[in-house]
């Protein structure tokens, strides 16, 4: 079997045991487990989550990855950011003398002791989800073949990512339909309301309080009581 063929059929295992988590964190925590294992030359991995206001580090094969990304969402520069804004795949064959980013390479080739990297792009069709970055400690530790078996990787982890994602958003979203039913059952027994009044009431106390209506109905529901009244 060539290393090809055996990449690929490991490539193929490593999909199917991330499809099998039943969570977005053990699905990422499974990607960057796998990019250790699967890419020649990688010593760390870590996987960036892009949310509606920020970005976070939400898995890391070393806590360092966490130092990484915090220095570079702080200055502003690095091959992560690069990859989400600009370019699919980022790569760097000497951090310390990289001039895209004079300020973070140094420091975290100093600091770290992490000498290159490859970034790409988590996408799907309709959304950027994040990016993995791989970084090694040793200066061009990646070559073509490893940048593309990355890039594979990525795509696998961005499908698994956004079905992951997905489900939890399904169910979320059965949760909260199921205690802001409960809350309007509450309401509807306790004022002689119908489904559609009580329902009315539960968004204008979302609206008064500016806070999500599911949690105002979480807190009727666990607590018995109108969110705001007094008690009395």
């Amino acid at each position: 079997m060539s290393e090809r063929e055996s990449f690929a059929r490991h490539l193929a295992a490593a999909a199917r045991s991330m499809q099998g988590e039943t969570g977005t964190q053990e699905t990422l925590d499974k990607a960057v487990a796998i990019a250790v294992e699967l890419i020649e030359g990688c010593d760390l991995a870590g996987i960036s989550i892009v949310h509606r206001d920020d970005i976070d580090t939400s898995a890391g094969s070393d806590e360092s990855l966490r130092r990484i990304d915090e220095l570079q969402f702080a200055m502003g520069e690095g091959p992560c950011l690069d990859a989400l804004k600009e370019h699919e795949t980022v790569h760097s064959p000497d951090l310390a003398h990289d001039d895209r980013w004079p300020k973070w390479g140094p420091k975290i080739a100093k600091e770290i002791g992490v000498r290159s990297n490859v970034s790409y792009r988590l996408f799907t069709t309709a959304d950027t989800l994040g990016a993995m970055n791989l970084y090694s400690r040793q200066v061009e530790a990646f070559d073509a073949d490893d940048i593309y078996s990355g890039l594979a990787l990525a795509a696998h982890i961005a499908v698994a990512l956004a079905g992951a994602q997905n489900a939890e958003h399904l169910e979320r979203a059965i949760s909260n339909r199921t205690v802001i039913g409960q809350a309007e059952g509450i309401l509807m027994e306790r004022f002689n309301l119908t489904a559609e009044q009580a329902f009315g009431v539960l968004r204008r106390m979302s609206s008064q309080r500016n806070v999500k209506l599911s949690m105002i109905a979480e807190e009727l529901v666990r607590t018995r009581q109108i969110p705001g009244a007094s008690g009395k």
